[in-house]
């Protein structure tokens, strides 16, 4: 009978047994009549030990000679070893070269810079820490769908090419559509959402955003991933809540099935277990007041800045939801505070350890005259938004949701200084290659 072909992860069902395992080479070493071959095979890592009496000679010094990501297929005897990467151990008595890896550029423990790493990022993904890093990004993208699922919200795609502006049109990547039309990638996809939450009452998007902005901050990419659920019926508090529920469900998903990834980033598990519930609620007003406080030149009706929201996020061991910012540094489609209009109905989530805003949502105007009004007053062309003043003409409902950044929540999470890591082939402003 053949040996049965399986992956690292399962190793533990074959204690005992022959197996082959098909995948690369990490790193190796040799003590004299033995070599130690650490074969990684995407879904973990297990050293193989090679016995010079087990195997024949040939295969011996094929083995002192495998280079770094040499693809080999091996097969040999599981055995559970707790001092060994993974908890098991193969005896190997079978290794097969597929194709060997000559002169690969990044070598383990080189020093090498951030510019050569983002050119070799097609390579660069197959280190541990990115490979923990990845692993943890998809840990986080299967909580949110499972969040969403088990609150019976409908996952409705929203479209990249789109008509107008929903941020603002100074960060808009324009594309030539067709007939000598002008079309823009999406900067979110919350407008559609706000149309399929009245037909579905809950419903969430999940997709790339683009932001054609000139900015070289650790926080910042021109392409990223963002999650926008929107809600029928909500307000504010109902909007805050919900995001409280949901980065609370995906920092625990994350403690419960990566801790072994959180381990190779060396990651403070502290700082994540400290995400519980409640997040302080602090209003705009009162954040001007810790800056005041912390000695920042801050003069209220400006955004806040990243410094600004560290130095606010520092008074907190958990995310702190500041809400009420002036109407004015918030977008056109934000409800009106009904006890001040001069501040909207919004809520920003900040990370803590420096990481800043994760979360951007709040309650949305459902009044039709209030938003023909914003439309004009921020220069927009209305006939590209009468699909979206028809939302408030029949059937209006007050609704409300956010947008979560998948990177900025990734590299939180990992405790990573730039988002570049969070995503496979960061797009930034000086780079698009990869």
């Amino acid at each position: 009978m053949a040996t049965p072909v399986v992956t690292i992860s399962k190793l533990g069902d074959h204690v005992g047994s022959d197996v082959t395992l098909r995948g690369w080479l990490y790193n190796r070493r040799s003590k004299g009549k033995l070599h130690f071959l650490i074969i990684r095979d995407g879904t973990g890592m297990a050293q193989g030990v090679v016995f010079k009496k087990n195997v024949s000679e040939e295969m011996f010094e094929l083995c002192d000679k495998l280079p770094q990501e040499a693809s080999v297929i091996v097969t040999g005897t599981v055995k559970a070893d707790e001092r060994a990467p993974g908890g098991y151990e193969l005896g190997l008595s079978e290794v097969e070269l597929v194709q060997g890896a000559e002169g690969y550029p990044i070598a383990l423990q080189s020093g090498h810079g951030p510019d050569f790493l983002l050119t070799h990022r097609h390579l660069w993904l197959r280190s541990k820490r990115q490979l923990a890093i990845m692993r943890i990004r998809h840990e986080v993208i299967q909580a949110i769908h499972d969040f969403y699922y088990e609150r019976e919200f409908i996952h409705v795609d929203a479209p990249i090419f789109t008509p107008a502006a929903c941020e603002g049109t100074t960060t808009l990547f324009e594309v030539d559509y067709f007939e000598d039309e002008k079309a823009y990638l999406t900067q979110s996809g919350q407008l559609y959402m706000e149309a399929a939450c009245m037909a579905h009452g809950k419903v969430y998007c999940f997709g790339p955003t683009f932001r054609a902005e000139k900015s070289k901050t650790r926080r910042h990419l021109t392409e990223f991933w963002m999650v926008e659920p929107e809600v029928a019926y909500a307000d504010l508090d109902d909007v805050m809540q919900l995001a409280e529920d949901f980065v609370c469900h995906i920092v625990k998903r994350v403690l419960e099935r990566r801790q072994a990834e959180l381990a190779d980033l060396e990651r403070d598990l502290s700082k994540l277990e400290a995400i519980v519930p409640p997040f302080p609620r602090v209003s705009y007003d009162e954040a001007v007041e810790i800056l005041k406080k912390a000695g920042r030149d801050f003069e209220w009706g400006g955004d806040f800045g990243a410094p600004d929201e560290t130095i606010i996020s520092e008074a907190y061991d958990r995310p702190v939801m500041i809400h009420r910012y002036p109407a004015a540094v918030k977008a056109f489609y934000m409800k009106a505070d009904p006890e001040d209009a001069k501040k909207a109905l919004c809520v920003d989530v900040i990370a803590p350890e420096g990481v800043g805003e994760i979360i951007g949502g709040g309650q949305r105007a459902d009044d039709l005259a209030y938003l023909e009004g914003k439309i004009e007053e921020h220069g927009l062309p209305k006939e590209s938004f009468e699909w979206f003043l028809d939302i408030r003409r029949w059937g209006s409902v007050p609704h409300g949701g956010f947008g979560l950044g998948i990177e900025r929540t990734v590299a939180w999470i990992c405790g990573i200084e730039h988002v570049r890591e969070a995503i496979p082939f960061p797009r930034m402003l000086y780079r698009i290659y990869p």
